[in-house]
């Protein structure tokens, strides 16, 4: 992408009532006025909070959005550049249930409440496959214990990935950890029983996984 059109990306989001932009010093030093808000301020309702972590060009936030009108969406990246395209669509559509939350996945206990969140979805992230890159890996413990602080008890996690080594990665970790896996299965087009919201919604990679017959994996689970 050329500097020309991120910039005029940024410049749209800054307009789009949808996006939240925080500076690292206002989420580090607790000043999000959105943390344990979000339904009062920003969606004006007591729906259910679901997140998508790296939610990249937005199109799993907006496709959920679309099939549950009665949950809220919040699409999380450092790229605004990318989730911009979902933003615009959410706007485009008058879809009152979606946000972007413009910050990084380690400071997210920092924008939300304790059981302020019901599910948390994490899509196609990067698998950090070198030993050395493990701390950033999505499904670590330390992102667990992340995430657990921010679900409410019941709260559902998903994981979507084409790649073999997440998957078997998260599943060994959450048997490991005594974590309560509900469904897993490391090809979900070509076994029946997954969830019909995994398999209807497509990101643009996903599709050309697809096309190649690359096996989409999924694991849907609560932390113990």
């Amino acid at each position: 992408m050329g500097s020309k059109n991120k910039l005029k990306r940024f410049n749209e989001n800054e307009n789009f009532h949808n996006v939240i932009q925080p500076t690292r010093e206002e989420v580090v030093n607790q000043k999000l006025a959105l943390k344990g808000n979000w339904n009062k301020t920003f969606f004006k309702n007591e729906n259910p909070i679901v997140l998508e972590l790296g939610c990249g060009k937005g199109e799993y936030t907006v496709g959920l959005a679309e099939r549950y009108p009665n949950k809220n969406f919040i699409g999380i990246d450092i790229k605004g550049a990318r989730f911009w395209r979902g933003a615009k669509t959410a706007v485009e559509n008058s879809m009152n249930n979606v946000a972007f939350l413009r910050t990084q996945i380690e400071l997210i206990e920092h924008c939300f409440a304790e059981n302020e969140v019901s599910e948390i979805w994490i899509t196609f992230p990067d698998p950090q496959i070198k030993y050395k890159r493990t701390k950033h890996r999505m499904t670590n413990t330390q992102f667990l214990q992340r995430y657990k602080k921010i679900l409410a008890p019941s709260g559902l996690m998903h994981l979507k990935t084409d790649s073999e080594f997440m998957h078997g990665y998260t599943l060994g970790l959450l048997h490991g950890e005594g974590h309560e896996v509900l469904y897993a299965n490391h090809n979900i087009y070509k076994n029946e029983g997954a969830p019909a919201v995994v398999t209807a919604i497509q990101t643009f990679y996903e599709k050309q996984y697809l096309e190649i017959n690359k096996p989409i994996t999924y694991i849907q689970f609560k932390i113990k």
